[in-house]
């Protein structure tokens, strides 16, 4: 089978469709939040969220380069990953918005090392900050993860630029 012919001529990447198929990709919704070393503390909506390994527990994640908390999360020690409910799409607005205090009136717990756990999410994973990966235009975090807890709630979801949930699909 003969292989495809290559276009010879470099048109420039379009990046606006580039953009458009990824979001054909659908994903969960989280919030990562941590404090910063002065006990502030920081949140930021994320779907970037993936599985890396079992033994040990990693998960991974990515930050904007230039984002305002990456000094934050560089040097933290340990971070939370909030998996969102599907109840809790203005929890995902209001922590991708530039508001001054994403946390003002949000219902909060605290894990084992003080870092904020939003209350209600589906999930939530304690992670230590194992290692970070600068790639492009991000940094990917991969964090350890130290402890999680799982509430049997449907997910958030994200998809061609929308909030929406999750339904369970009959067998087939």
């Amino acid at each position: 089978m003969p292989l495809p012919t290559q276009n010879t001529t470099m048109e420039p990447f379009d990046s606006r469709h580039f953009r458009h198929a990824l979001s054909q990709f659908a994903t969960g919704v989280t919030v990562i939040t941590t404090r910063a070393a002065d006990g502030t503390m920081l949140g930021l909506t994320a779907t970037s969220f993936n599985s890396v390994s079992l033994q040990p527990p990693l998960v991974l994640w990515s930050l904007g380069a230039s984002a305002s908390s990456m000094d934050a999360f560089s040097t933290g020690t340990h971070y939370v990953v909030n998996v969102l409910a599907a109840d809790q799409s203005a929890l995902a607005n209001r922590f991708a918005s530039r508001i001054e205090d994403r946390f003002a009136g949000v219902e909060l717990d605290f894990s084992a090392t003080g870092q904020p756990v939003l209350r209600g999410a589906v999930a939530w994973f304690e992670c230590r900050n194992r290692s970070r990966y600068p790639e492009g235009d991000h940094v990917i975090f991969v964090g350890e993860v130290t402890h999680c807890e799982v509430a049997p709630r449907a997910p958030l979801v994200y998809h061609g630029g929308a909030y929406c949930s999750a339904s369970t699909l009959p067998p087939a």
